[in-house]
Order: structure tokens, then C-alpha cells, then sequence
């Protein structure tokens, strides 16, 4: 990240740091229904992926991921980030995944997913100069996609039955937003 944090209020992101990764791996491993995560992660997996695949990558002018952490103050309520990225081409997909009991409260979530949202566009468009960022969500996520659509992100197409969640057989919905979306937006 050019900039150590980005900060709204009293929520920001910053890059996920090692005193994280044990409570991110308990809320990916709560949330599995709407993740591409197949099994559980044990400990010792979460600090191999992080040892091997995230911390050398921070130092890369160009990585292939960018894993934040979201905070209110100073409390983690979430993680996520710009996964994917293809720097060639000036895009990156964004992940995003609330504290457990957070993410299941229906009042609470609506703002804290579009503050991320607001907080993740900073840094793609305005810091790291992307041109495009995307979301894959599983269509049963109404919730997730209204505030998606409300965020100036654009439905842009179905894969359907593209994913498997338990036994079903579940489409995943496309949005985009580009720069130019929220340059428009921002004025």
C-alpha cells in the first residue's frame, strides 16, 4: 500500500498484520457458505499460506494480492482486500469478509461492507491508479449484491451454477466498477 492506512471515520484498512491471521482464519472457516473455500484452514495452514505466500509478497512493487485489515478504532471487525490483480491490465477482484457476528447482523452489515467498499476504492483507483475492480458473489447473497449495486458497482453478468456450496449447484453474479464510474461519483 502507498499510504499506510486509509481512514474514514472511525473505520479504516491497513495491511493485515501477523497478530490477525488466527481470527481471520476462524471467520473464513465460520463463513465457508460464501467463500471459495472448500475444507476448513487449521493453524498451521494459515501460517504457512501467510509465511509463504503474503508476507514476502508485501515488499513487491507489484503483488498479486493486497490483504487489509478493516478496523473500527482499534478493534479488527474484518479483512479483506485487491486479490487477483493483474497489474497488466489494471484490475483486481476485491474479497471482503466481516467478523462472523457482525456479518449477521442485518442492520450493522449494510454500512460497514459500503464503508469498505468507499475505503477499497481510495486505494485501487486513486493510490494503486487501477482501472477496474470486480466481485464474484453467490446469487443467494441478495443483501450483498443491493449494496454492491447501490456502491456504483454494475451487474455484468451470471455464471451459472457455477459454484458448489454444500450439494447445490449456485450461480455467481458479476459486478464491475471502473475508475471512470467513481471519478463521476466523487464529484
Amino acid at each position: 500500500m502507498p499510504n499506510p492506512s486509509i481512514v474514514s471515520g472511525a473505520l479504516s484498512i491497513a495491511a493485515v498484520q501477523p497478530e490477525h491471521i488466527e481470527r481471520i482464519r476462524q471467520w473464513r472457516n465460520a463463513q465457508m457458505d460464501v467463500l471459495r473455500q472448500m475444507s476448513a484452514i487449521s493453524p498451521e495452514q494459515q501460517q504457512a499460506y501467510y509465511a509463504e505466500q503474503v508476507w514476502p509478497a508485501m515488499a513487491a512493487a507489484r503483488p498479486r494480492n493486497i490483504l487489509l485489515a478493516y478496523r473500527e478504532r482499534d478493534r479488527l471487525i474484518g479483512y479483506g482486500g485487491l486479490v487477483h490483480i493483474a497489474w497488466e491490465h489494471l484490475r483486481a477482484e476485491i474479497s471482503f469478509l466481516l467478523d462472523a457476528d457482525l456479518a449477521g447482523n442485518h442492520d450493522a452489515y449494510p454500512e460497514y461492507f459500503s464503508s469498505f467498499l468507499r475505503l477499497i476504492k481510495i486505494l485501487a483507483f486513486r493510490d494503486l491508479h487501477l482501472n477496474r475492480l470486480f466481485t464474484e458473489t453467490y446469487a443467494k447473497r441478495s443483501t450483498h449484491i443491493r449494496i454492491l449495486e447501490t456502491c456504483g458497482f454494475r451487474r455484468e453478468g451470471t455464471l451459472r451454477e457455477h459454484v458448489r456450496v454444500g450439494r447445490q449447484a449456485v450461480d455467481s453474479i458479476i459486478h464491475g466498477c471502473l475508475r471512470s464510474d467513481w471519478e463521476d461519483q466523487s464529484e
